[in-house]
């Protein structure tokens, strides 16, 4: 018998699932959905670190009890049985769409990602498997050409404002000359980058996700990583948002564990923004803002990721000594005849020399 496809699995298990609730409504039951729950592991796993996630013993039971729980169970039903006419069609939806499909029903998008969740962690599935994507809002420039569905796409073209990342990655073949990849958290950096024609005097990618990343960006950055066998340098703010954002490529986001071995880049390397960049690069003290509470409240939860300390102990060090202050790259004013005002929202001198120094530095330290 030939092996089933992907698609053909995850109807089968739509079916058994639905044989089941039918079969407790039929003994006079109230049908109970029991979803698996993940946390962070507490120890070293086996393996490289692509998972830091872990399945419970103890599983979430949402029943007909409540009106937030058959909220959740009707959505979740509702989103099942879309999911199945998109296997079955061969067709793809994203996020938005399926909301609009029954909006009086859902009355909001955050219950359609919720189902959508709760849907893989059931069907112990990647979200790809269900035919359901995000729309991606990240960009990628440099060296850099992929063929999707048949179109050669050609990302150095796009020097000025970068180009789109496919939402979907399935059946996208990437071919690149480039050296590394550099990831980087927000678009002001990435235009800055692009402005001084970064890519164009460096051979490598860049990209961003555009603060916290989603799903297609994640799944792209792997795809490249996987086929090109780039190292990955993550460029991101000297505070606790900018590691928490480059945590989530490496190592996935609880909300999503059960897809993270899929999306995670272990392999990625933490380039900056350190606060000790300031006085090895001369940036303006101006140019740091004060921690705020959220800050600082975020720096807590994150030194108690016990997965931190122990796949990455430099960077959960470097949380752990975060200062009161932080480090924030800026774009300069487009304004002419302006002199700098002494506040925190002052430009940093141009970036793109430290970039290549600290690369540079970083490949001899990494011995390659």
């Amino acid at each position: 018998m030939a092996d089933l496809s992907t698609a053909q699995k995850i109807l089968k298990r739509i079916q058994d699932l639905v044989r089941e609730l039918l079969q407790d409504i039929a003994r006079g039951s109230l049908p109970v959905i029991s979803i698996d729950r993940f946390i962070p592991c507490d120890s070293l796993t086996d393996g490289d670190g692509l998972s830091v996630y872990e399945r419970c013993e103890s599983q979430e039971r949402i029943a007909l009890k409540g009106r937030t729980s058959t909220q959740r169970i009707v959505a979740f039903m509702r989103v099942l049985l879309i999911v199945q006419g998109l296997l079955q069609q061969e067709k793809h939806a994203s996020k938005r769409d399926v909301y609009y499909m029954d909006p009086r029903l859902f009355g909001d998008q955050v219950i359609v990602d919720q189902a959508i969740n709760d849907i893989c962690t059931k069907l112990k599935c990647a979200r790809s498997s269900i035919h359901v994507f995000s729309a991606s809002k990240g960009l990628v420039m440099g060296c850099l050409q992929y063929i999707d569905q048949g179109r050669l796409v050609d990302c150095s073209r796009h020097r000025l404002s970068g180009f789109p990342i496919p939402t979907l990655t399935d059946g996208v073949t990437p071919m690149s000359e480039a050296e590394y990849i550099l990831l980087v958290e927000k678009e002001t950096v990435f235009q800055r980058l692009a402005n001084d024609g970064y890519c164009m005097k460096n051979r490598c990618i860049v990209i961003t996700g555009r603060g916290y990343p989603d799903v297609p960006t994640r799944s792209f950055l792997r795809l490249l990583v996987n086929a090109l066998h780039l190292p990955v340098y993550g460029l991101v703010d000297a505070d606790p948002y900018g590691l928490d954002i480059l945590c989530t490529y490496r190592f996935g986001s609880l909300a999503m564990a059960y897809d993270a071995e899929a999306l995670a880049t272990p392999s990625i390397r933490w380039l900056g923004v350190f606060l000790s960049d300031v006085r090895f690069h001369g940036i303006p003290v101006r140019c740091l803002l004060p921690l705020r509470e959220n800050d600082k409240r975020k720096a807590e939860a994150m030194l108690k990721r016990q997965y931190l300390k122990i796949h990455a102990p430099l960077w959960w060090l470097l949380c752990h000594s975060q200062p009161r202050r932080k480090l924030v790259p800026r774009v300069p004013s487009t304004r002419r005849n302006t002199e700098p005002s002494g506040n925190s929202s002052a430009p940093l001198p141009n970036i793109m020399p430290a970039i290549q120094k600290v690369h540079s530095e970083r490949k001899k330290s990494y011995g390659e």
